[in-house]
């Protein structure tokens, strides 16, 4: 049971250095838009759909790797404070159209990025 708790913080860890790596790489902001965090979280559920389906049409993981790329890696490399923070930056500023748009691509293009990570997994099937 301990383990689980080690594969998750080790998951965690490289899952927050990748988030910090592609911070170095990818635009902080379009027009105005945040889209840094908006992109890592895209690429977070597009893979956590990705491995999720994998994982149940295919890969029969063992409980600690799928605790350590599901939880961890996927958790850490995620973030739901700085898409917060984004969000109260604009809202501060009183950018509300752009606050709006913000709030409304991350949650749609994140669930819709989930659902074809599930998808490529089945049409490769």
């Amino acid at each position: 049971m301990i383990s689980h708790y080690i594969v998750v913080g080790l998951g965690g860890a490289i899952g927050a250095i990748l988030r910090a790596a592609l911070g170095k790489i990818l635009p902080l902001a379009v027009y105005g838009l945040p889209c840094y965090i908006l992109l890592v979280n895209m690429l977070g559920c597009f893979f956590m759909g990705f491995l999720s389906e994998l994982m149940t049409l295919h890969w029969k993981a063992p409980d600690n790797i799928k605790f350590f790329l599901i939880s961890g890696v996927l958790g850490g490399f995620t973030t739901f404070s700085a898409f917060a923070l984004e969000f109260g930056l604009l809202y501060q500023k009183q950018q509300y159209f752009f606050a709006i748009t913000y709030t409304t691509l991350t949650f749609a293009l994140s669930i819709l990025s989930f659902f074809v990570g599930l998808i490529i997994v089945r049409v490769l099937s």
